[in-house]
């Protein structure tokens, strides 16, 4: 009986994984910034990719900073800031294996920051922060993905795998909106 439950665990595993991802065909050679478009929904530690018709083309597990999913109030809250944002650079990563920067901070999280600051809701002296991306994981480090844990400093993660793929798909420019 025991077998029967672990090999019922590990098909139910194995089918959540592989239903997560591609629905369509992706060609990237064509692309350009308005080609796609990428909403990270936090709430679901999902990211998912729609054509230019508003399409659904893929989904992709997600991982953040903070366990608390609200939006990035300051410099080193680990929280992953909310609102439409757009790929501003690609690189390879030594550790992370591609990174896909994010224009954060732009206006309008400046001026939602500004008027935390003034309110009182954050202290004076606080910082913004910066350097917000979406990244893969450390070598051999998939595993936090399919354990929805965690760990960034206010980036989003994917599998390498994944992340990989997006950073072939996904041009400098294209709209990246985050919301809870």
């Amino acid at each position: 009986m025991k077998t029967l439950a672990y090999w019922m665990v590990l098909l139910g595993g194995v089918l959540i994984t592989t239903s997560f991802r591609k629905h369509k065909t992706i060609n990237p050679l064509t692309a350009d910034k308005d080609t796609y478009s990428v909403y990270v929904i936090k709430s679901e530690y999902a990211l998912k990719v729609y054509d230019s018709t508003g399409e659904w083309m893929a989904t992709y597990p997600v991982v953040f900073g903070s366990q608390d999913l609200g939006d990035k109030m300051m410099q080193g809250d680990r929280k992953t800031p909310e609102g439409v944002f757009h790929i501003a650079g690609k690189r390879a990563h030594q550790k992370w294996t591609r990174f896909l920067m994010i224009d954060y901070p732009n206006q309008e999280s400046m001026e939602k920051f500004n008027q935390r600051k003034a309110a009182g809701l954050i202290p004076a002296n606080a910082k913004i922060g910066g350097e917000i991306g979406i990244h893969g994981t450390l070598p051999h480090g998939d595993n936090v993905i399919d354990q929805y844990r965690n760990w960034t400093e206010g980036c989003i993660s994917t599998k390498n795998m994944y992340i990989q793929e997006l950073f072939s798909l996904l041009p400098v420019g294209t709209r990246v909106e985050i919301r809870r």
